[in-house]
């Protein structure tokens, strides 16, 4: 048996599991596509995690929960006559081949630029009244920004050099200051999101993922003050016994030791 034929192979079991588990196991009988629902985000947030850490092991582990829940789906699709794993796969097929245009067809690209400007045309062309009427509503607001300037980028909107972008970033960031200096917390409130997705453009044009870029912080400032924590309970003290002096020195200490792994 080849290795393709070992991947069918361990489709088809998966696909066997499913099928007995949704007819003899009662939590799995119940499930709808509105109870798994916030189950696969959680999965989803937890394979992002096994990927920041670069946890292969984990990366897989997670991979296969969400591929049991894409099953999972396919299978009450089937149920009602609306859908099944084969329309599923069919669909997607389709639609890569129809926006591969440089590969099924004979259009010329000459980069991976001119592949997402072609995807965006041709979703216009399949009848999507707006380039950006396939980003998610419930995407969180710094993941859905940027998703928003990649569309509207894949369409010519768009810059033409960083500088450019960190110019506007620094007028957006002289009108927070103005609005700040008034107290007005409205405005202040508008102009920080200005900032926010200033901040989030240039990213793009930096080529970091600013979702990533701000969790390896979040994980970076945790493990810190994780072990300021653990530095202060090793002298019998609290953080709120500490001076501010004091936890910088542990503060320092974490960065040096975190920094060099």
């Amino acid at each position: 048996m080849n290795r393709r034929e070992e991947q069918l192979a361990a489709f088809d079991r998966l696909l066997t599991v499913m099928d007995e588990l949704r007819e003899q196991c009662p939590w799995d009988k119940k499930q709808t596509l509105q109870s798994l629902r916030h189950l696969t985000i959680e999965e989803t947030y937890e394979l992002g995690d096994a990927i920041l850490d670069n946890d292969l092991e984990e990366v897989k582990k997670e991979l296969g929960d969400l591929l049991l829940h894409i099953v999972f789906y396919a299978r009450i699709g089937s149920e009602t006559n609306d859908f099944d794993i084969a329309d599923v796969a069919n669909s997607i097929c389709e639609k890569l081949i129809n926006r591969h245009p440089h590969i099924y067809g004979d259009v010329k690209v000459n980069n991976a630029e001119e592949v997402k400007q072609n995807w965006e045309s041709i979703k216009l062309k399949e009848g999507k009244k707006s380039v950006l009427e396939g980003v998610p509503k419930s995407l969180p607001a710094l993941v859905k920004a940027n998703r928003i300037q990649e569309k509207v980028a894949g369409v010519g909107f768009d810059w033409e050099h960083p500088e450019q972008v960190f110019e506007k970033l620094k007028e957006e960031l002289a009108e927070l200051q103005e609005e700040i200096n008034r107290r007005e917390k409205e405005k202040m409130e508008a102009e920080f999101g200005d900032v926010l997705f200033s901040m989030v453009n240039y990213a793009r044009f930096l080529d970091i993922d600013p979702e990533s870029a701000l969790e390896r912080t979040n994980k970076k400032f945790i493990g810190r003050f994780q072990y300021l924590e653990q530095k202060a309970k090793a002298l019998n003290k609290s953080l709120q016994e500490m001076t501010l002096a004091e936890m910088d020195v542990f503060w320092n200490e974490a960065k040096t030791i975190k920094d060099q792994r």
